[in-house]
């Protein structure tokens, strides 16, 4: 990925911005699937700097804007894996913009893990904010 912010490898770039780009992923799940990723290499998600969270935001919603106009469609999953037991395959921070169409096989965020936990919410709200 950071071949690609730099553009020593071509893209199908959607949108582009001071600091981002999303182009088209070349393993699509469906049209139009968009990757958007910092030009810079940033790994994780927690290592954007906060000075760039809303330029990231603002051009995932750009995207997905665009998107919607040219496809048709007003439903989108969107996402980042984070971290390889999520599936991300590249270590440089990227969000999926997958459009999602009638019939498309696909399923929700709740899809994607089947881990129900032993514990009760309230055991893991504790845990959750008595961890310093």
């Amino acid at each position: 990925f950071c071949k690609i912010g730099n553009k020593k490898i071509p893209s199908k770039i959607i949108n582009e911005t001071k600091n981002f780009f999303g182009f088209l992923d070349i393993n699509p799940c469906s049209v139009g699937h968009t990757v958007v990723i910092p030009k810079s290499h940033i790994e994780n998600f927690l290592e954007l700097p906060k000075k760039l969270n809303e330029e990231f935001l603002e051009t995932c919603k750009k995207i997905v804007k665009k998107l919607s106009a040219a496809l048709k469609t007003n439903h989108f999953t969107i996402g980042i894996n984070e971290g390889k037991l999520a599936g991300r395959a590249i270590d440089h921070l990227h969000m999926h913009i997958i459009p999602r169409f009638e019939g498309d096989n696909g399923g929700s965020i709740h899809s994607v893990v089947r881990n129900k936990p032993q514990k009760t919410l309230d055991e893991i709200y504790d845990i959750i904010n008595n961890t310093k």
